[in-house]
């Protein structure tokens, strides 16, 4: 028996008996079962002692998971994981076996691991005082450099050591992703899980920097489970069948991900692409499976129609400019002819921001066009309920319609002028528009999937990636400038 599987035995053998994973529920403090259903991992922070409380006291209080004997266990074995006598190989082991035992540990008890890590390995505060006030009396002196290095040697956490052996043994990497992504939802109850978070999410933005990751085509001679991922994480436009994926991977189609070597068989985010000789306005066309194949040696413009990130451990880590950086070098390369590189994106936020700010869209709505749609919805003046009301007709609005022109022109606005915290207020925006592209078309009627009508009333929006101007854009956009195209201007009130 290795270290890591002793280790992650003997502090399984510390998990209270009657629930470990998927079994009964977790015992109270005199070891008889609860009973009750499982509670969510985050309890409210108002019930949730300190670590350091429970580690000096004798009996675990009624939401605690682990009994403060077994948390003083724990601890010890996570500390032993940082243990600078030790050789990363032996620390990586040692986590190991930790990892074994979180992984039969209930969301209670792993709550209670969080605790420890974000608490009992923080820096050193009389340490990083005393090198503040050095650092700060040296300002402007040729100890200056010096006492910053000491500086930030004292903010290095033990906390960092830790994660950093978690990562060390080979399923490592894919435990912290995890570990993160079940972390999050418990911040907002828990705020003594914060400083665990903001590590974490540190670490990633350097281990996941696009300079070690690798941009791979997937395609339908793929492995069949990385094609089944696909299929599991395409959050654009879900998959219905095998035949919609293979036209999707298919010759005259591209699909590109980011692969990091530590997690080799997963894609951190992949782009799916089309060939056309115009930019899409509609989705229909790019997702029928009977079309015929696009002649790849004619088309001009590349449509950017799915993006999707994999791993919500991984939020905040932003890879997605990079991402279609280096699809356009590559295609640029294989087909010289394109020219045009735009997406067909969804305006998921549009739907629910009207239906808050329809009232304030009516009284910035010109007299003549009020009256026209009060003659549309059959109540003069309208209100915004009665707009509201008679949307969900969109489908069938003639072109000339004034419920049509009036909803496109609040879609112009919600794109081209809506800011929410000094950045586009739509999710899709903010990261087409962060990435220097500019609101270049509003497309009527383009995705009218239940989906679709519910987001924006089926309407989908084209992005242009001019590469002349991508850093243009992005400074205009630091100015609250949202770049867009003449024609989106033409559709504002």
């Amino acid at each position: 028996m290795n270290t890591s599987e002793w280790i992650g035995r003997k502090v399984a053998g510390w998990l209270p008996t009657g629930k470990r994973e998927g079994e009964g529920h977790a015992p109270t403090a005199d070891g008889k079962p609860d009973g009750r259903a499982s509670k969510p991992a985050a309890a409210k922070e108002a019930t949730v002692r300190s670590s350091r409380e429970r580690l000096n006291a004798t009996l675990r209080q009624k939401e605690e998971a682990l009994s403060p004997r077994v948390l003083r266990r724990t601890l010890t074995e996570l500390q032993a994981i940082v243990d600078p006598s030790v050789s990363e190989v032996e620390g990586g082991k040692r986590a190991r076996g930790v990892a074994q035992w979180y992984a039969l540990a209930t969301p209670e008890q792993r709550q209670d691991c969080w605790l420890l890590m974000s608490e009992q390995f923080a820096p050193d505060a009389s340490k990083v005082k005393a090198a503040r006030e050095q650092y700060e009396a040296s300002v402007g002196t040729p100890d200056e450099g010096v006492a910053e290095i000491r500086l930030r040697k004292a903010l290095v956490s033990p906390r960092t050591r830790l994660l950093q052996r978690f990562a060390v043994f080979p399923e490592g990497m894919r435990f912290l992703v995890d570990l993160r992504q079940e972390l999050m939802p418990a911040l907002k109850s828990n705020k003594r899980l914060l400083a665990l978070e903001a590590e974490l999410e540190n670490l990633f933005t350097t281990w996941f920097d696009v300079a070690f990751l690798e941009l791979r085509r997937i395609s339908w001679d793929s492995p069949a489970s990385l094609v089944e991922k696909l299929i599991k994480y395409e959050a654009v436009h879900d998959i219905k069948s095998w035949g919609d994926v293979k036209n999707r991977l298919d010759s005259d189609r591209r699909c590109y991900g980011f692969f990091h070597p530590r997690l080799p068989d997963e894609p951190l985010i992949f782009v799916e692409v089309a060939f056309m000789d115009e930019i899409a306005a509609s989705i229909s066309p790019l997702l029928d499976e009977s079309a015929e194949a696009v002649d790849l040696s004619r088309a001009s413009t590349a449509i950017f129609y799915s993006i999707s990130n994999t791993q919500q451990g991984l939020k905040g880590v932003s890879f997605g400019d990079s991402l279609i950086k280096r699809v356009v070098e590559t295609l640029r390369a294989d087909f010289p002819k394109l020219k045009t590189f735009a997406t067909l994106s969804p305006i998921p936020g549009f739907r629910a921001w009207l239906n808050k700010n329809a009232e304030r869209m009516l009284e910035d709505t010109p007299e003549k066009m009020r009256t026209q749609l009060g003659r549309a919805v059959g109540f003069e003046p309208a209100t915004a309920g009665h707009v509201l009301s008679a949307l969900d007709q969109v489908p069938t609005l003639p072109e000339r319609s004034a419920l049509r022109q009036w909803l496109l022109a609040c879609a112009a606005h919600y794109l081209g002028k809506e800011l929410s915290e000094e950045r586009p207020a739509d999710p899709v925006a903010r990261f087409h528009l962060g990435n220097g592209a500019r609101v270049e078309q509003i497309n009527w009627a383009a995705d009218l999937s239940s989906k679709g009508i519910k987001q924006s009333f089926g309407l989908m929006v084209n992005y242009l990636y001019d590469l002349r101007k991508l850093d243009r854009h992005r400074q205009g956009l630091v100015q609250r400038k949202i770049p867009v195209s003449d024609r989106v201007k033409d559709l504002y009130f």
